[in-house]
């Protein structure tokens, strides 16, 4: 028993309770009254300790069953402690165990402890990786513990060879995180769509990943978005990335140069610091999606009763022909097709009156679909297209008689306000018109354009175009001069549609800008060595808005609008003007996409040449191309907690019961 205070009252042997009771309280008494005073005036300015700094240092390993690196391990469990309470993030995500697991594992934590339990058998003499990425951290602070991995061996050693890089989408260079990487020792071929990987990594937010504890070889690297889960390339709607050469990983022994600062100006010191260097660590891998979707039909549709429409899930090569079951049209021109969304539908305007005046349309319908291998084979369905309403006639009834409301023909232009010097005038009718041959000649006879010269109206010349994706289109081309003043006219009734309707008179005025009003734009480049390739301007959404081909060893885009730019080069191989994608089965790499590092900004009037230095495509790699302010995929920015230590601390104004908190006397 620890010994008394010396306030506490003594009483002798044989003292009732009762009296020490009455004793003991009233010396209480006589300390409060003493105390009181400085208890209150203590109360009145109550502190807050702050606690001291914040942790900023990541949680670190203290121990291991088994130990790390064990060899001959032939248990299936892993427990790991680490010096403080520890949580991890998304393990199913992020935590990598290879070779791959087929089961998932169980991996959970306790307090300090993480514990992963492994489900499938183990394979003999093979070094077992647990990479937990960057998916631990404390439980308080949340420092993360970047790239720990735990290794153990069934055999007599354990692999230590690893290899990096990074991965990025092959049409726009955006890194591409939580795709998996892995190694294939058989280097056939066939080894990616058949056999597992048999080691395997995933990207961080950057489309960084090491695949590590790798025994020496020559392997084959890939990239998949592996949807099911099986480590292998065996659904078309995976996305693949592939190296065409093997790698093979080794080390080094070299020094780096390590900086120590005193501050953010001044140096303290330079050291040397020895390590292992694995190779290789700069590779670099394109992700793409092959061309490819399964041709199907979707829902047929009737929304008016001189048209229908079928849609399918992917663009068609070839337009399907409708055949007639429940009904003999006239002659075989009694449908006119308009292909829309990208060749992925068909409007069929219908030009026989026996055919639209019937509620439902029985048609045979041959088009290619997808079969359970994925190739395509002719398919002939039969479709039943009902017309659920049929419109009534509008008409607008006087007192006197009932006069007809004219239904003029519909025509959409873009003939109004200012123009771009390069535009062309868009012309679309609500339904096909009578009269435009495929040249479209009869278009200017039916069409006026006007320039202003002075205060007069003068005739001028103009191209009229057919719109090759659209029956309903026209163009109306010129070349236009900087702020002239147009106008564009058609007689009402000029025009008729396959149904009769005309147009009504139409009169549109349109301005060309001023030259002033745009800025102009070379770009020089060094480094292409192909001589089809074309740069695109994005605007600030990555969003291409602009298109030049290389020619004298650069690029020209006349006529800009101010504003910023930035610019992509696609080394276009088979020179259709597209970016096309890659195939595995062809050994086909999707073709090579470069941005230029910096923002371009371009201003009125003015000219802007970039060629001291020119932009050299091969000066960076790829992961550093594309500037940030464009890029989607941003990494993952660790953002510190901050404290307010100037006021931490202060005493504060406080009431005295809040200060004595329960005390009661």
């Amino acid at each position: 028993m620890p010994p008394l205070p010396d306030w506490f009252p003594v009483i002798e042997t044989g003292t009732s309770m009762k009296f020490i009771y009455f004793c003991f309280m009233k010396k209480i008494r006589t300390y409060i009254v003493i105390l009181l005073p400085a208890l209150l005036s203590a109360c009145a300015n109550v502190g807050s300790p702050n606690g001291g700094p914040y942790d900023e240092t990541p949680p670190r390993f203290v121990s291991s069953s088994p130990v790390r690196n064990q060899t001959h391990y032939a248990g299936k469990s892993v427990e790991i402690l680490f010096d403080e309470l520890i949580q991890i993030e998304k393990p199913s995500e992020n935590v990598i165990i290879t070779p791959p697991q087929m089961q998932l594992p169980t991996i959970r934590t306790a307090g300090r402890k993480i514990m992963v339990e492994l489900h499938d058998s183990l394979q003999e003499n093979t070094t077992y990786t647990i990479d937990f990425t960057s998916s631990i951290a404390d439980n308080n602070e949340k420092n993360v513990l970047e790239n720990f991995s735990f290794a153990f061996s069934t055999g007599d050693v354990i692999d230590s060879l690893e290899v990096s890089g990074f991965l990025l989408n092959a049409a726009n260079l955006e890194p591409m995180p939580g795709i998996t990487v892995g190694l294939h020792r058989n280097t056939d071929d066939t080894a990616f769509v058949k056999e597992a990987f048999v080691r395997t990594s995933r990207t961080n937010d950057r489309g960084w990943f090491a695949i590590r504890n790798i025994a020496p070889g020559a392997y084959r690297i890939y990239a998949l978005n592996d949807k099911n889960r099986d480590y292998k390339f065996d659904q078309p709607g995976e996305d693949i990335a592939f190296l065409d050469s093997l790698i093979i990983p080794a080390f080094e022994f070299t020094a780096r140069q390590d900086t120590l600062w005193k501050d953010s100006l001044t140096i303290d010191t330079i050291r040397t610091v020895e390590y292992t260097r694995f190779t290789p660590d700069n590779i670099e891998l394109r992700l793409f999606l092959e061309k490819f979707e399964r041709q199907y039909i979707l829902r047929p549709e009737r929304p008016q009763e001189n048209r229908f429409s079928l849609r399918f899930n992917a663009p068609l090569d070839t337009l399907p022909v409708p055949q007639a079951l429940n009904f003999e049209p006239a002659d075989s021109s009694w449908y006119v097709a308009q292909w829309t969304e990208g060749k992925k539908a068909i409007n069929y305007w219908l030009t026989d009156s026996l055919a639209w005046k019937q509620d439902t349309l029985r048609i045979s319908i041959q088009y290619p679909a997808s079969d359970s291998l994925n190739v395509l084979h002719p398919r002939t369905d039969t479709v039943d297209l009902f017309l659920r309403n049929r419109p009534q006639e509008t008409r607008k009834r006087t007192d006197k008689d009932t006069i007809e409301v004219i239904d003029f023909l519909g025509i959409q232009t873009n003939a109004s306000g200012v123009r771009e010097i390069y535009d062309s005038i868009s012309i679309v009718f609500d339904e096909p018109v009578l009269g435009f041959g495929k040249d479209a000649i009869a278009g200017k006879d039916l069409f006026y354009l006007d320039r202003k010269v002075d205060t007069l109206w003068t005739p001028v010349e103009f191209d009229f175009l057919e719109d090759t994706t659209n029956i309903l289109g026209f163009f109306i081309h010129r070349k236009w001069r900087y702020g002239e003043e147009y106008r564009l006219e058609a007689d009402s009734a000029a025009i008729h549609s396959v149904y009769g309707r005309w147009i009504n008179h139409i009169s549109q005025t349109f301005k060309i800008k001023e030259e002033d009003e745009y800025g102009h734009l070379f770009i020089n480049i060094a480094g292409l060595d192909s001589a089809t390739a074309f740069v695109e301007l994005l605007n600030t959404a990555d969003e291409p808005i602009r298109k030049a081909a290389t020619a004298d060893g650069g690029a020209l885009f006349m006529n800009l609008a101010p504003g910023k730019y930035y610019a992509r080069l696609v080394v276009d191989e088979n020179n259709n003007g597209l970016w096309d994608t890659g195939n595995y089965a062809d050994k086909r790499q999707p073709e090579v996409v470069y941005y230029y590092p910096k923002t371009i900004e371009i201003m009125k009037n003015w000219q802007i040449e970039i060629q001291d230095p020119p932009w050299n495509i091969h000066a960076m790699p790829f992961n550093r191309q594309k500037p940030m302010e464009i890029t989607k995929n941003k990494p993952n920015e660790v953002t510190k907690p901050k404290r307010d230590y100037k006021n931490e601390g202060k005493q504060t104004t406080s009431s005295p019961q809040a200060g004595m908190g329960g005390l009661r006397f």
